[in-house]
């Protein structure tokens, strides 16, 4: 049964800017043109890939979405003039979002006039390379943790006009929250999140007393996360705050500053690295919350955490419950590549590359 994409309406795309290649480097559009100006209607076939070795794919839908409302040409030079469309001119085959991939394994291949197309490469390569990297480091983090919950935080670390894409990335690459509603927004689901450091503040330092005002308003609709480390003393923080609100806890959120070392550390240090949210602290608060009878209060980390340190907290049997990921989930490299391997039916391409053909590949309709 053919896997199901998510139409172009979705995305909320700049359909007339795309066609006109304000989005796009220079040289397409400038190509785009010679190749219309002299009437040469070149059938091509075009393969995209990536080079790093293993990458889970994000942005496809996306990317087809562009392709299919502004590939095609203006009749004529006009700024008024009609547009004709190209997609139905084009065969396009293409993996899907959440896919696996190799290093040099072809995930999107488009054949027709090169003329119709040519200037958006700029904008589909853009879009995969983008969500790709998003998919791919939340997969680590996700395999990471075992199938505990991952929060998708990185929100405030970036510009906001790529949340809504950036979401579905995650989405699609297994983690199980994101912040915003504007990146849960393409599968309909809703932001959530916890207690922050500004509303403790602004109820004069006092967590147990923001969490309660946050838990009359919010629950049982949103699970009540309390944000603990706001007086550097996450053991009788979450005590307190489970003390008060009881089974309208959810669970609490460690996320002690990298500089910073946890009053209930202090006689503890000497045999490990004790600044930030490190095992020896979850293991404090896991053993306080259940003396007290508080077993069901869940714990969330986060702060500075990735794949290296999720796994680490893993292997090492920490009692994290969920792990809250940022800026991490932004860095690396899933650049992507395009190729014209292929003319009128004939082998033709740069030096170094050839067509790959690819048999997971799907025709697009």
């Amino acid at each position: 049964m053919p896997r199901e994409r998510l139409s172009a309406e979705v995305f909320s795309l700049p359909v007339d800017q795309l066609r006109r290649g304000y989005y796009s480097d220079a040289y397409f559009n400038s190509a785009k043109v010679v190749l219309e100006r002299n009437d040469l209607h070149r059938r091509v076939a075009m393969q995209v890939f990536q080079k790093r070795q293993r990458a889970v794919l994000g942005g496809m839908d996306e990317a087809l979405a562009v392709l299919r409302v502004a590939a095609g040409r203006f009749a004529g030079d006009d700024p008024d003039a009609p547009w004709q469309p190209g997609w139905d001119d084009l065969v396009v085959k293409a993996l899907h979002d959440g896919d696996e991939v190799a290093a040099y394994e072809t995930v999107l291949t488009i054949e027709g006039d090169y003329s119709l197309f040519a200037h958006l490469e700029t904008v589909y390569l853009g879009v995969l390379t983008r969500r790709t990297l998003i998919s791919t480091n939340v997969r680590e983090v996700v395999e990471a943790a075992r199938g505990k919950m991952i929060l998708f935080f990185p929100a405030r670390f970036d510009h906001y006009r790529v949340q809504t894409g950036d979401g579905y990335a995650a989405h699609v690459a297994g983690a199980i929250g994101v912040s915003t509603d504007a990146q849960a927004s393409w599968w309909g689901g809703k932001g959530i999140g916890t207690i922050p450091h500004g509303l403790i503040a602004a109820c004069h330092g006092d967590t147990v007393e923001a969490s309660r005002l946050y838990a009359d308003l919010y629950h049982p609709d949103v699970n009540v996360v309390a944000l603990v480390d706001f007086d550097n003393d996450c053991v009788a923080t979450s005590l307190a705050c489970a003390d008060a609100l009881g089974g309208r806890l959810w669970g609490v959120r460690l996320d002690t500053s990298e500089t910073m070392v946890d009053r209930a550390l202090w006689n503890e240090m000497g045999t490990f690295k004790p600044t930030g949210v490190v095992p020896e602290l979850v293991c404090a608060v896991r053993r306080a919350l259940d003396a007290k009878g508080h077993d069901q209060v869940r714990i969330v980390v986060s702060g500075g955490f990735d794949a290296a340190k999720i796994a680490a907290f893993e292997a090492a049997g920490v009692p994290a419950d969920a792990y809250g990921v940022g800026s991490s989930l932004l860095r690396g490299n899933t650049d992507f590549t395009a190729d014209v391997v292929a003319v009128d039916g004939r082998p033709c391409g740069k030096a170094g590359r050839r067509a790959v053909p690819n048999p997971r590949l799907a025709r697009v309709r």
